[in-house]
């Protein structure tokens, strides 16, 4: 068990303690912060979500990190959820993976040097609330299609990642409230979901509602059970671990109201599909999305933990489904004990916190109102680059042939017309082949948004027995492979009888993680990539997964789908997503769609160092290598890639290494002259100095094309700081903590960006980098920057949150952009150099 290690505020010290009361009145010993006690008819009006921060505010309330006037800010959220007011939280636990996990022992291990250094007690570098790890990013799919898959995979995940393991191990015991879920345990989401989450903590004699912050962006899935959570930087979870709260902007709260039926033909990927594209139309980035309506009864908590999943997808910071009774039915199914079910319920009711999604006069004041009909959605996909950009399974086949000859850009790959027919014939296991534009090489039951629900689950599996039944097959080429979210769902799968089928289309257990979803989808057969690098084709990956960014999935799979298990089924047997499943067969006098009765009643089974900025008013030069105009979303995985290393020659392995060797970026985030170098290294980065894609840029000294760690090492040599130019949406994506540092690491002083991805200007921010952002209407396009000219910021003296400040020319000309700095603790991190500086010298000043 945790302990806890953060004085309560109810120590006769906290202004609200005459609030408190026990939740039994037979037993004192077990109390609560009653908010209803408050006796403010505003209480009543707020988002459930809000409520939790309230209540957050109201039990830490020590007038110095937390304050009255915060309480105050939160219960007046209808007035100050627009006037950018900033509040204090303090999540209840962290959860962290082993990509983000790694780095951050790393980082607290080098605090306990720095504050030794400095006369600090190294002690106190230790986490202060529970911090769970789950080790499911090191996992990859070197083998597939064999029943010893699974065993050889983890075993070869053992051998490469044997000093990581054996280090997170030592952070277990070297540091307090930090507990290591082992590999082949299960995605962290789901792990989450079944096993870590608390939904109401009983700690200390208190009651309090589970929240946590977590270092993978889709924490949010614990969103689902009526958890509040969502992703923060490797960084700032640092500083909440060592107990520091989270300064946020009191968010927007959209309500989006879901009603109606969904077609029996539907599935959760269908409506979280739909969900991402019309949230990315309506605007949500910074706010919270709560969930309400009848639809949501209809949902099961595997629906809404897919919807929830897929947060950072539509841009929200939360998508909050607050705790009804399916919620306790869930908990019940997954082994929660009765009396932690009571005294659950007990307390959410006390509280207002419970509710009944029937029941209208419980629905909260929102920002505003969004609906959707679930009777509305259709069978989808979303592709090939982003996840919001959805399209109907009817509409596949002219989607994809009309992006092979689009511009290139997110739905266009720019292939000449002569080219759209190319065939390229090869052999594989004694028999020819032939690869095109569309075929699919890669199809993979994976990610924690769908491998956690049963309905699709179990869907993919009758698909898969149908198939199996009618005499077809996958191509053996194709790289098949499913990747549980946790045992449970191969339990189910074999006692339900379906696992033969799915072995015998090749779709055999190949690990418990993340897998292609993140990137480690592992190398293609040889005769694939040879054929597909001959024939330069678009070549398809389809996963159930939720990121689908060029260069993520794999580096030859240009077109990447995202769909649901059954739908993966389905395009891997057909062979290519140029198929248009209510059209053509997908085999000889073959029905394509077969709905079959099973849980929940909507869905359906488709068949077939430290550098310190000066305090006093200073002007820094930025000087451009890697510019960045194009106006479109730059994502984190392209600034740091989380999956494959590509080259020996740019990380500087060692010649004994194989390929095989070289592991993960991601799971080689504890070493920072490999992640340096692997920075800007996805080869699909488009660099406009370039007009290509390639990871280089232009020296601009001597006109040279170098790779872009080259050319930063020369700047730096030269003592050039360095400023990157970019369009929307930059930073989104994963691998965010290192898509912060290695720009660092690389002499980045600055980003200048049409807008940004929420955890990713945090990430900057905690790295002393400094996020500009245009003024509305302009960007580099319109102000004419080619990369090419010198910068020169003006940074006034006294810096205020979301300051306007002057950039300069060597040209002559002067334009104003906005200084992403939020908040004042943003500003006091910019200070010290970054939050891990800021920390530093708190805990050696203390």
């Amino acid at each position: 068990m945790f302990e806890q290690g953060r004085r309560m505020s109810a120590t006769g010290k906290n202004p609200f303690q005459h609030i408190v009361e026990p939740l039994d009145p037979k037993n004192s010993n077990q109390q609560f912060f009653n908010l209803l006690n408050l006796g403010d008819p505003r209480y009543e009006r707020l988002p459930f979500s809000i409520r939790v921060l309230l209540e957050s505010a109201v039990r830490n309330c020590d007038e110095f990190l937390v304050k009255q006037s915060d309480v105050e800010s939160i219960l007046n959220w209808k007035q100050t959820q627009t006037q950018t007011v900033e509040v204090p939280f303090r999540p209840a636990r962290v959860i962290l993976q082993d990509f983000t996990g790694v780095p951050a022992v790393v980082d607290f291990a080098a605090m306990r040097d720095a504050v030794k250094k400095l006369g600090g007690d190294p002690e106190k570098i230790n986490p202060v609330c529970p911090a769970d790890l789950v080790i499911d990013h090191s996992i990859q799919v070197d083998f597939n299609r064999k029943s010893d898959s699974l065993q050889k995979n983890q075993d070869l995940e053992f051998e490469r990642n044997k000093e990581r393991f054996q280090f997170l191990k030592w952070g277990s015991k070297a540091f307090k409230n930090m507990r290591i879920i082992p590999p082949g345990s299960g995605i962290v989401h789901q792990v989450n979901l079944e096993y870590l989450a608390r939904v109401v903590f009983n700690y200390n004699g208190f009651f309090y509602p589970d929240s946590l912050v977590g270092t993978d962006s889709h924490t949010t899935m614990i969103d689902g059970l009526g958890v509040l959570g969502w992703g923060v930087g490797g960084i700032e979870a640092e500083a909440v671990m060592l107990g520091q709260p989270i300064s946020m902007v009191l968010p927007e709260v959209v309500g989006y109201k879901l009603h109606g039926t969904p077609d029996k033909l539907i599935t959760s990927t269908d409506i979280v599909l739909t969900v991402t594209k019309h949230l990315r139309q309506v605007g949500v980035v910074g706010k919270f999305v709560e969930f309400f309506g009848p639809g949501v009864s209809q949902l099961s908590i595997a629906d809404r933990a897919t919807i929830a999943n897929m947060c950072p997808e539509y841009g929200a910071t939360a998508a909050f489904f607050p705790v009804d009774n399916i919620s306790i039915q869930y908990l019940e199914q997954t082994g929660r004990e009765r009396e932690k079910l009571d005294y659950i319920t007990k307390y959410l009711k006390a509280v207002a916190m419970f509710r009944d999604y029937n029941d209208a006069a419980q629905d909260p004041d929102y920002t505003q109102v969004v609906e959707l009909d679930l009777s509305s959605v259709v069978p989808c996909c979303s592709g090939p680059k982003r996840p919001q950009d959805r399209i109907p399974v009817s509409d596949m086949k002219k989607d994809f042939e009309t992006c092979l000859g689009a511009k290139q850009g997110f739905k266009g790959f720019q292939v000449a017309p002569e080219r759209h027919a190319a065939v390229v014939p090869f052999h594989f296991g004694g028999k020819e082949y032939i690869l095109s534009h569309g075929s699919v090489v890669i199809a993979a039951i994976t990610s924690c948004t769908n491998t956690s629900n049963p309905s699709v689950m179990l869907g993919a599996g009758l698909l898969a027995k149908k198939a199996i039944e009618c005499g077809l097959s996958v191509k053996p080429y194709i790289k098949t492979s499913l990747s549980p979210g946790s045992g449970v769902v191969t339990y189910y799968l074999k006692e339900s009888g379906v696992m033969d089928y799915l072995s015998q289309l090749g779709f055999e257990v190949v690990g418990y993680g993340c897998m292609t979803c993140i990137g480690n989808s592992g190398p293609l057969p040889d005769p694939v990539v040879e054929a597909i690098t001959q024939g330069d084709l678009v070549a398809a990956g389809v996963l159930s997964g939720n990121r689908n960014f060029e260069g993520r999935v794999h580096p030859n799979t240009r077109a990447n789908y995202l769909a649901s298990p059954p739908l993966v089924i389905a395009y891997a047997i057909a062979g290519t997503v140029r198929i248009d499943f209510e059209k053509e067969p997908i085999g000889e006098n073959l029905s394509i769609i077969c709905p079959h009765p099973h849980f929940p009643a909507h869905s359906s089974v488709y068949f077939v160092g430290v550098t310190k900025f000066h305090t006093s008013p200073s002007v820094y030069a930025l000087y451009d290598t890697h510019v960045h105009t194009l106006i479109i979303m730059i994502c984190s995985d392209v600034i740091q890639s989380s999956g494959f290393i590509f080259s020996r020659s740019s990380l500087g392995l060692s010649d004994s290494l194989t390929p095989r060797e070289f592991n993960s970026y991601g799971s080689r985030r504890g070493n920072d002259a490999i992640m340096a170098r692997g920075t800007f290294a996805n080869i699909r980065l488009f660099n406009k100095f370039l007009n290509k894609q390639a990871p280089q840029t232009v020296y601009l000294p001597t006109g040279e094309t170098l790779d872009v760690f080259d050319a930063a090492e020369r700047y730096q040599q030269s003592g050039i700081p360095l400023l990157v130019l970019a369009g929307k949406e930059y930073g989104s994506g994963s691998s965010r903590d290192w898509a912060a540092k290695g720009p660092f690491l690389l002499g980045i002083k600055a980003v200048l960006a049409e807008s940004y991805e929420r955890i990713h200007r945090s990430n900057l921010v905690g790295m002393g980098v400094i996020p500009l952002e245009y003024l509305p209407g302009d960007t580099a396009d319109s102000l004419g920057l080619t990369g090419r000219e010198r910068y020169t910021l003006v940074i006034p003296e006294p810096l205020t949150p979301r300051m306007v400040v002057d950039v300069k020319l060597d040209t002559g000309r002067t334009f104003k952009v906005r200084m992403r700095f939020d908040t004042d603790v943003e500003l006091t991190y910019f200070h010290h150099g970054g939050i891990l500086n800021y920390m530093i010298r708190k805990m050696s000043q203390n």
